[in-house]
């Protein structure tokens, strides 16, 4: 697994330089962290596929790190054809900041532009020594939880708002924020994404719980076999990951139709297949048919219903100044 992380690491690196060659044969797709070993078969799949519908040979190139940090580097400069976030607002603002891609780029594909989608479950050391079970739990004193940073991370947002959906669910916007106030009392450190809080907890051994995608889950068993287990808490978040063309980069390379079909191929059966088997809920009904019994049915609620969408909620509790600010006072 570290050969793996360094190698993608190396790659991640080699990528943050401003693009300004990249021929009509090759793409570059800019996500976040825990999509490594997805995009790694997806790509695969692609190029294969490209190659037998044109027989043209191409290349694509990934950028993985931290949800919203990522989002800046391509206002910054970095070129990708391709951005694929977990979460709308690291998209908009590359109309916001940039202008690279329209405002209403969400109706540009189906199911405003989420192939897949995910839920923010808790990670578990083997037999479950603290006895977690649902949310009331991480707030126990004793308990140390990791989270990756709201501020950085698509994966720490989720996990900030599925707490707090949780809470209000139970009460008030008062009580909701003493509830996340006393949870991040309890997290020992906060990480810039989702994959350097998994190797805080799964490879330095820090912690007693870990909050993450469930498809980071299952990757996690994979590659360290069968150490931690996985607990669904009665209710959480749905986290859709949204994919949209870099218009202006995509144009500026030539690459706009290899950049739409490399979209498209995301609702395929084929791509929803790949993204199945990496435990990334599908949104075709065949595929996610198939796949049923692999998926745990829980409550899951939407940041639209409880928090008034990504707007909203990220000025209210992710801008400097908000609600996030105010209880994290390490």
């Amino acid at each position: 697994m570290f050969k793996k992380i360094l190698v993608l690491s190396l790659l991640s690196v080699s990528t943050l330089l401003p693009q300004t060659g990249l021929a009509a044969d090759s793409l570059l797709n800019v996500s976040y962290d825990v999509t490594r070993e997805f995009y790694k078969d997806f790509n695969a799949a692609f190029i294969a596929d490209w190659k037998k519908k044109t027989g043209e040979t191409i290349t694509v190139k990934q950028s993985h790190g931290g949800s919203s940090k990522q989002a800046r580097a391509v206002t910054d400069g970095l070129e990708a054809d391709i951005i694929t976030m977990n979460q709308a607002p690291d998209i908009d603002i590359l109309h916001e900041r940039g202008k690279l891609i329209p405002k209403d780029w969400q109706k540009r594909l189906p199911h405003a532009s989420s192939p897949t989608a995910s839920t923010t479950v808790f990670l578990v050391r083997k037999g479950n020594p603290k006895h977690i079970k649902d949310w009331d739990d991480l707030v126990k004193p004793g308990t140390a939880v990791i989270i990756p940073n709201p501020k950085t991370s698509g994966n720490g947002k989720y996990s900030y708002l599925a707490a707090w959906g949780y809470a209000l669910k139970k009460g008030n916007e008062a009580q909701a924020k003493a509830f996340v106030t006393q949870l991040f009392k309890n997290v020992p450190v906060l990480d810039t994404g989702g994959r350097g809080a998994t190797t805080t907890f799964a490879q330095r051994g820090i912690g007693d719980v870990l909050l993450t995608f469930e498809n980071e889950v299952s990757l996690i068993k994979k590659e360290l076999g069968d150490q931690f287990d996985v607990v669904y808490p009665s209710a959480s978040i749905l986290a859709q990951n949204p994919i949209a063309i870099v218009d202006k980069f995509a144009d500026k390379h030539g690459n706009r139709t290899l950049a739409q079909a490399y979209a498209d191929f995301h609702y395929s059966e084929a791509g929803q297949e790949i993204a199945a088997q990496h435990f990334l809920r599908p949104t075709l009904d065949s595929i996610a048919t198939k796949y049923k019994t692999q998926f745990k049915e829980l409550t899951l609620f939407t940041v639209d219903e409880t928090f008034g969408g990504w707007t909203k909620a990220q000025k209210t509790h992710f801008a400097d100044g908000g609600t996030f600010d105010q209880i994290y006072q390490k």
